[in-house]
């Protein structure tokens, strides 16, 4: 609520997504840590009161097909916000470097020329056991569950910046 504060100082948010619509776009590349992602980003969007009718899922081949996708879906007109999880795992090649800076990069400018709140949850991790470290089931860490809130407290403030408030 306005002016409530936690004990840190930083304003506290209480997140109300019960009347939004967020779609998550996940990538099927490495999709044992995505479907862990997706997981996580269900139960935050629950936890924010998003109902599940208002949830659209919807599947890319990888992390450098995430931003048309959320762009699309910003675009639509359908959501309220978008989130995107996918996983990029470096190997021995540069291939890491042009998949993850051009997925980041994209999301990042979809965004901005939408206006539509799109939430960065694509992992780019040295390893596995970083990504499995970043997706943990409930309980434990899972980017998924904070791309939720982050695409429900950015609607929020998107919406009341245009109300004036």
């Amino acid at each position: 609520m306005a002016g409530d504060h936690q004990a840190d100082g930083v304003p506290a948010i209480e997140l109300d997504g019960s009347d939004m619509t967020v779609a998550v776009v996940a990538a099927r590349w490495n999709s044992q840590i995505t479907l862990r992602l997706l997981d996580g980003a269900r139960r935050g969007l629950a936890a924010a009161g998003v109902p599940e009718s208002q949830v659209i899922e919807d599947w890319v081949p990888g992390a450098f097909e995430l931003p048309l996708a959320a762009k699309t879906w910003a675009l639509s007109g359908r959501v309220d916000a978008v989130i995107c999880l996918g996983c990029v795992i470096r190997g021995e090649t540069t291939h890491y470097e042009a998949v993850a800076g051009e997925c980041a990069g994209g999301i990042q400018q979809a965004q901005l020329e939408t206006g539509v709140p799109i939430a960065f949850g694509a992992l780019t991790v040295e390893n596995l056991d970083q990504a499995l470290a970043r997706s943990e089931a409930p309980g434990g860490h899972n980017v998924g569950e904070d791309g939720a809130n982050v695409a429900v407290e950015m609607a929020q403030l998107i919406r009341r910046v245009r109300a004036g408030a």
